[in-house]
């Protein structure tokens, strides 16, 4: 693949989603043959009963079939869980004597557990459905609703089922003369119309998008994904916008002092970047909220090299960056009230004659000075210039920066959540109340001011790394030390560097780059007064 190559593929869309008042016996849709699949709910058995129970138009699909579906998912060992399923294969009939009672309907039947029918049940249960119905055309399902919902309950029921089946249907991009990743099926959502589930399922597949670009971006090779091309995606997304860039090259970033960023990308052949997406709505009444993402596009770590088991999943250090700029666009999107603008300062953390080195001392936007003590925690130092010259120039009520930023956040908190930490209690509880409602889940950690001394140096204004190199609490020393850089600014500090990446599948989440960032943003942002 040409390293300044275009991918086709940078931009997707997920499967279309469509809203139908219809129940799955009066539906047209069965009559046309446009159907693959039915979905089925099932429920735990309550007490005093045993085995799954039918969901929501699931006697409905027994009468249609003459099946009892209950007794086949009590057979195959079903219990209703949410993300349990199982693909019923129904035969069709030799000769044209013999005549099966669903000979004209669609040819599957799909047992879906929907668990206590949470919102993360229900995310779970929409991934299960998109993974069994990978490479068909279209399926409908009940799941998800309940007759006693309201209007409201009816619309955040969608749109889980919606995005837990959007985000699994997700497949990694292929380059132009490899095999196209098999779709999955577009979604009939029955039992549900009106405005309110319109507008949610519209949220969940902008949410959705906005997560299969970070995905797309991540993923992609870093010799194709240099600091200039990643640069060059954000022009072209954000012009599809109308939105407002700004790219500074090396030129520029020397001119203006962005040390951290040219010391980092200056043992690269790939020159670095910092690019600047703005979207103003129409009538910005709102808040202005600043987000920083960091942009390694790969990380050898440096002089401070890393062995070579912890640079196999470098091409996704840029995943900070790749979830700014898809909150950015999917703000855009969404015609969100608040003014949001993207900073994400691009490198790649090489070595090689002109590499910075430990025990250098760096002068960053605005004039502190910095001495490295360890090559390979360049994030924070592109971060300082990025944030310092946000809190100089675009005068955010609201400054968040998100990184796959240390290895320590990923040993105390596992692959699950992000670590968070902030300067406003307000802005936290707010981060965490959006992570927890759409299942990416943040965990507060303290910027314990003990621990700040750690971050000064003798011969700088600050020490990036803790000369100590016992002290631990590498997560909580990294985020005090870009706190000296947001001034008295709202800010709150994303350490994504466990749920960035997965190694396998699980509900909702798929192997390798998750996109874990860009949903509870969004959320954050529709949430914000």
């Amino acid at each position: 693949m040409a390293r300044t190559g275009t991918r086709s593929t940078i931009g997707r869309t997920p499967p279309e989603l469509w809203p139908s008042g219809g129940t799955l016996v009066s539906t047209d849709l069965l009559d046309d043959g446009s159907v693959d699949a039915i979905a089925v709910p099932l429920v735990p058995a309550v007490e005093g009963e045993h085995g799954a129970q039918p969901g929501e138009g699931a006697a409905d699909v027994s009468a249609l079939y003459g099946i009892d579906l209950a007794e086949i998912a009590d057979r195959v060992g079903l219990t209703g869980a949410s993300g349990e399923s199982y693909v019923l294969q129904l035969p069709r009939a030799v000769g044209s004597a013999v005549q099966l009672p669903w000979q004209a309907l669609p040819p599957r039947v799909v047992l879906l557990g929907l668990g206590a029918r949470s919102a993360a049940d229900l995310r779970h249960a929409g991934a299960a459905l998109a993974r069994a119905s990978r490479g068909l055309g279209r399926v409908l399902t009940t799941a998800g609703v309940q007759g006693s919902q309201s209007a409201s309950q009816a619309a955040q029921a969608a749109r889980a089922f919606a995005e837990g089946y959007l985000l699994a249907a997700y497949r990694p991009p292929t380059s132009a003369t490899g095999p196209a990743p098999a779709p999955s099926a577009e979604l009939v959502l029955l039992g549900r119309d009106g405005t309110r589930v319109t507008a949610a399922l519209d949220a969940a597949r902008t949410a959705a998008a906005a997560t299969w670009l970070v995905r797309d971006l991540t993923t992609t090779p870093s010799s194709t994904k240099t600091p200039a091309w990643l640069a060059d995606q954000a022009k072209r997304l954000a012009a599809r916008r109308g939105l407002e860039t700004q790219v500074l090259t090396p030129r520029e970033l020397s001119a203006q002092g962005f040390g951290g960023i040219l010391a980092v990308g200056a043992g690269s052949a790939s020159t670095p970047r910092l690019v600047v997406v703005r979207y103003t709505p129409t009538n910005a009444s709102g808040r202005h909220v600043v987000l920083v993402g960091k942009g390694i596009t790969f990380d050898t770590g440096g002089i401070s090299i890393k062995p070579r088991e912890s640079m196999v999943t470098m091409k996704t250090d840029m995943a900070g960056a790749a979830v700014a700029l898809a909150t950015v666009l999917a703000a855009a999107d969404s015609g969100l009230a608040h003014a949001v603008t993207a900073v994400l300062p691009l490198a790649e953390n090489h070595f090689g004659a002109s590499s910075y080195r430990p025990g250098d001392v760096l002068r960053v936007y605005g004039g502190t000075t910095v001495e490295v003590a360890n090559t390979d925690a360049e994030g924070r130092l592109v971060l300082a210039d990025a944030l310092a010259w946000a809190d100089a120039t675009l005068e955010p009520d609201v400054l968040v920066d998100v990184a796959t930023l240390t290895g320590a956040a990923a040993v105390g908190l596992g692959k699950q959540r992000g670590a968070l930490f902030g300067t406003d209690d307000a802005l936290v509880a707010a981060l965490e109340r959006a992570g927890e409602a759409v299942g990416e889940p943040l965990w507060r950690l303290p910027l314990v001011e003990d621990y700040a001394d750690a971050v000064r140096s003798d011969v700088a204004d600050l020490r990036h790394v803790p000369a100590d190199a016992g002290l631990g609490a590498g997560a909580i020393t990294a985020a005090l030390f870009l706190r000296e850089f947001v001034g008295s600014r709202r800010w709150a500090h994303l350490d994504i560097a466990g749920p960035a990446r997965a190694t396998s599948d699980r509900h909702e989440i798929t192997e390798g780059a998750t996109g874990f960032g860009a949903r509870l943003l969004l959320q954050y942002l529709a949430d914000l007064r």
